[in-house]
């Protein structure tokens, strides 16, 4: 599950409902998918090849379908980073800019964990949604946030799109405040 910590107030909220009920406030789609009918191979690989991402999207297919259906997502693909990933610190560094997209940032975690820091409304500030797998976030197209890796640094995820040309980063400058 989810846990979340508010930056500025230094708040943890833990517990579904409580992650949800908060989540929703800020406008960000939060759900959990069982990752208990992922095959047993691979819930702890984090190099896969494309046979083996194309088996998570066939494992997820309903999943991935009904919420592409809700939210009009057209595209979906599988996103592997490790250590094991070929220049993964300056992919890092791309992904660790506060940036905003044209459309929402759609991330089902099918191993690993993750961080969006997102900045939420003028009383909340920025705060982070460390994922694990089974979590499954969107933030909202034009919403100013971030993604890293936790200390293991190994995430799997599938990633649902609008526009079919993907993930597109446009930078976010933050006016008198400091975002970190």
């Amino acid at each position: 599950m989810a846990v979340i910590k508010v930056r500025n107030t230094k708040e943890v909220i833990e517990g579904h409902d409580n992650v949800l009920s908060f989540l929703e406030k800020q406008g960000v789609l939060y759900e959990h998918w069982d990752m208990s009918k992922l095959p047993e191979g691979l819930r702890e690989k984090f190099d896969l090849n494309d046979q083996e991402k194309e088996e998570i999207l066939s494992t997820f297919k309903e999943d991935i379908e009904e919420l592409a259906g809700r939210r009009g997502y057209k595209t979906w693909d599988v996103i592997t980073l490790s250590d094991a990933t070929p220049n993964l610190d300056e992919l890092l560094k791309k992904f660790e800019n506060v940036h905003v997209h044209t459309e929402d940032e759609v991330r089902a975690i099918a191993a690993g964990h993750g961080i969006f820091i997102i900045k939420g409304d003028e009383q909340t500030g920025y705060f982070d949604v460390e994922l694990e797998a089974g979590d499954v976030i969107s933030v909202p197209e034009g919403n100013p946030h971030f993604f890293t890796l936790m200390e293991d640094r190994k995430v799997v995820a599938v990633r649902l799109f609008i526009e079919t040309e993907g993930w597109v980063a446009h930078p976010y400058q933050e006016k008198d405040e400091v975002n970190q």
